[in-house]
């Protein structure tokens, strides 16, 4: 090793810098020589420049020393390198726990999942999203840490919603945004367990539509329509005369229409099940009478400013039928949302429509494409005589069998 110099601590050595200089003399880097399982071992600790001295090399060679004469710690530099590098890990895995358990409801949402939450959904459904965490969630939880969010802190939600007079749906709507964003940080191991929203109890909600249009109404609406525009008109037709929903509607493709069978297929209704819809003369001559285009094409398409723009389905109910509703003064008055004309309310109407003619409830469920028949039967009040009339075939059979026995009953008329 001629190119170590001895200082005056044994066991100490150092090399110059060929060129550094650190003072007058040129910089030296310090190396410690021992023996270890009976052979020398030389390692290097560091620069005079860098605030390494022979001193310090010194003490470190004596800790090195006593570690290795008592069988106790890093008996080499590598293996306490090694140590601190594992002991750095553990700190940095600490504080990143400490940081993930004491991030709060609002870093969580700022940073993480409302900017994934918002890539690929419509414009609509982000607002609302951002306008449930702004004005119900933020308030009250935004400053919480995420673990410490318990049932009883959700309760502060839902007390503020019902005592600024919104709705139960409202509130569900809330709590729904919510629980997606703890099931999401959940997911990605931020929190664990169920939703705080779970236990919540929610007011019932009752938004079915009671109110359907009278034959006079309905006409009066598609007159008004077909004179205002005419797209708006046939897609109102359509849900009248066929029960559909606009979104089946606004998915409709030439594909799908056959006007020599009067069928139409639904294929992705709301209730994922596909199903049939049928259509009546004015439904099939107002198909007869379009111009028809491709197998795959939008039967009803957004109104185009570039007329080389891609065509594009419906995304939401034209404004002119709520204008019409307005105009012919369907609305005024009500204040009960149930009550109101929406574009909704031709499909219930359609259903009401069935059953007061004496359509059964389940033919009524087969052609509404609802999941079960609970839907339905919200209907069946409209159907009295339809009920009245089921008792006296009940008790004609009943009558029959009596005769054939030998026995005569008599019933009331």
């Amino acid at each position: 090793m001629k190119d170590r110099f001895k200082t005056s601590f044994k066991g100490v050595r150092y090399r110059k810098h060929p060129t550094r200089k650190h003072g007058v003399n040129y910089d030296q880097y310090f190396i410690i020589r021992y023996r270890l399982d009976g052979k020398d071992k030389e390692e290097g600790l560091g620069w005079a420049s860098e605030g390494m001295t022979a001193s310090d090399a010194f003490l470190r060679l004596t800790e090195l020393k006593k570690n290795q004469k008592l069988a106790e710690g890093p008996q080499t530099l590598k293996e306490k390198r090694q140590i601190l590098s594992e002991e750095k890990k553990e700190q940095a895995a600490t504080r990143a726990r400490l940081e993930k358990e004491n991030i709060t409801f609002r870093q969580y949402w700022d940073e993480k999942y409302f900017p994934a939450y918002s890539i690929g959904r419509k414009k609509d459904t982000i607002r609302k999203n951002r306008e449930h965490f702004n004005k119900w969630i933020d308030p009250v939880i935004g400053n919480i840490p995420l673990k410490d969010i318990k049932p009883f802190t959700i309760e502060k939600i839902k007390k503020h919603i019902l005592d600024d007079g919104k709705s139960a749906r409202t509130l569900q709507y809330v709590l729904a945004t919510l629980r997606h964003a703890w099931n999401t940080a959940r997911l990605n191991g931020l929190v664990v367990g169920e939703s705080p929203t779970k236990q919540i109890k929610i007011p019932k909600v009752d938004n079915k539509r009671v109110r359907f249009l009278n034959h006079k109404e309905a006409e009066n609406l598609l007159e008004a329509l077909k004179a205002k525009d005419k797209m708006t008109y046939e897609i109102s037709l359509l849900s009248l005369h066929t029960g559909m929903r606009f979104g089946e509607i606004a998915k409709l493709k030439w594909g799908h229409v056959d006007t020599d069978k009067g069928t139409i297929d639904v294929v992705d209704p709301k209730g994922v099940t596909g199903r049939i819809a049928f259509m009546t003369a004015k439904v099939k001559a107002m198909f007869d009478g379009m111009t028809r285009g491709k197998h795959d094409d939008y039967i009803f398409q957004k109104p185009r400013k570039d007329k080389d723009a891609e065509k594009e389905p419906l995304k939401d109910t034209p404004k002119i039928y709520a204008e019409v509703v307005a105009d012919l003064k369907l609305n005024e008055g009500i204040t009960d949302k149930r009550r109101q004309i929406v574009f909704h309310s031709l499909r219930h109407t359609f259903a009401s429509w069935h059953v007061t003619a004496g359509t059964d409830i389940y033919t009524v469920k087969k052609l509404m494409g609802h999941s079960n028949i609970s839907m339905t039967e919200r209907y069946s009040h409209l159907a009295p005589e339809t009920l009245q009339n089921a008792t006296r075939v009940l008790e004609k059979s009943i009558k029959k069998a009596e005769h054939k026995a030998g026995k005569v009953v008599n019933f009331p008329t």
